[in-house]
């Protein structure tokens, strides 16, 4: 390949990764990218995980072997097997060299390769039908971050020491694009996170309960929002201070999402100040009823604050159409606000008191359009 055409398919990978939208997406376009670069026919990005003494793959994309999934759940290997990875860096990298990749054979050792390195990569390349491979450390931060790895079938010409320099120009690529990939995956987290419960925000469910609501409108899907308000959070931070209040919301937030466990796919999140919600999509009213009773049970058992009122609104039950999410808050809010005023140690549950249900007839009266009674609805009147 020329220098132009491999310029150009340095720069296309570049952009391939930087248009990415989320992880999966960066991972497929650097391994595709690559295979095209050095005129594969399969590759596959691999990640080093330390702590677990393993490779996992991240991604497989080209001609792909039996048991070579596009994103496996559980292809890895234990570095034990490739000592390459750990003694190849540890030799050339700890004078300050750079991180240069090596080409494998499935005739075994390639030129600079030594015996006892390949034999895992070497079987693995005949087992697959594939006649060489090229494999290019990618380093992140300084560190050994993983491997990019790409192969050419057998029969078809073996890859060259130019190759394997052009791999380490690709793998540097890849190494940039993979930073910026999980530096704007940790600010969509961010955004969507709260800082103080680790719990979701308001913004992640506003977006999620949009989606849930079109689905129901869709198919029927079952929509239920579970909205609480914890009890004593102002006696707290009074008498205790902001920081002994902290925790209390640490605790009520892991309590919230223990019992958001109890529904498959459920959000636990945090709107603001002492407000909370889970919202479950799916799973029957009864079901989000029952894991709405134990959070009422758990949050009485904390040692600070005077437990929780709980209000619960679910497409499941007689609260007539719901068609925006709006609708649907408002239905929980407003049972929440019932909660509270009774004391209730139980959730209130919209529409399950009959015809004239006084979450319903609090939801529908005129006056809700005055300011005083849409402040009721945390703003989303």
């Amino acid at each position: 390949m020329g220098e132009d055409k491999r310029l150009a398919a340095v720069v296309a990978l570049a952009q391939g990764m930087a248009a990415a939208h989320g992880s999966h997406e960066a991972w497929r376009s650097a391994a595709a990218g690559a295979c095209r670069a050095l005129g594969g026919s399969f590759a596959a990005l691999s990640v080093w995980e330390r702590e677990l003494g393993r490779l996992r793959v991240l991604v497989n994309v080209g001609e792909r072997a039996e048991g070579e999934d596009e994103f496996p759940e559980d292809e890895s290997y234990p570095v034990h097997q490739f000592p390459e990875i750990t003694e190849f860096l540890h030799e050339r990298w700890a004078g300050g060299g750079e991180p240069d990749a090596w080409v494998e054979t499935a005739q075994g050792p390639a030129a600079g390769g030594r015996p006892g390195y390949v034999h895992q990569r070497v079987a693995a390349l005949r087992r697959r039908g594939r006649g060489c491979c090229v494999v290019a450390p990618i380093v992140l931060n300084g560190r050994a971050w993983g491997e990019l790895y790409v192969a050419r079938p057998a029969g078809a010409p073996l890859f060259g020491r130019a190759d394997a320099d052009f791999a380490t120009v690709l793998a540097a690529v890849v190494a940039a694009g993979i930073a910026q990939a999980e530096r704007l995956e940790e600010v969509r987290r961010l955004a969507f996170t709260d800082a103080l419960t680790g719990l979701a925000n308001r913004r992640a469910v506003d977006g999620r309960l949009d989606e849930a609501v079109e689905a129901h409108r869709a198919d029927g899907t079952v929509v239920s929002l579970v909205v609480c308000d914890l009890n004593g959070l102002k006696r707290v931070n009074d008498t205790c201070g902001h920081a002994v209040g902290d925790r209390l919301l640490e605790r009520f937030g892991s309590v919230l999402s223990l019992c958001g466990a109890m529904l498959p796919g459920a959000l636990a999140a945090r709107l603001g100040g002492d407000e909370f919600c889970l919202l479950a999509v799916g799973p029957s009213a009864d079901e989000v009823v029952k894991a709405a009773d134990e959070l009422c049970r758990r949050a009485a058992e904390l040692e600070l604050g005077d437990g929780v009122a709980c209000g619960v609104a679910s497409t499941g039950d007689p609260i007539g159409p719901v068609r925006s999410a709006r609708r649907l808050f408002r239905l929980a809010d407003a049972a929440q606000y019932r909660a509270k005023a009774l004391r209730a140690d139980r959730p209130v549950v919209a529409g399950r008191e009959g015809p004239d249900d006084p979450v319903m007839r609090l939801v529908d009266a005129p006056s809700l359009q005055d300011p005083a009674e849409r402040r009721r609805f945390r703003g989303r009147g």
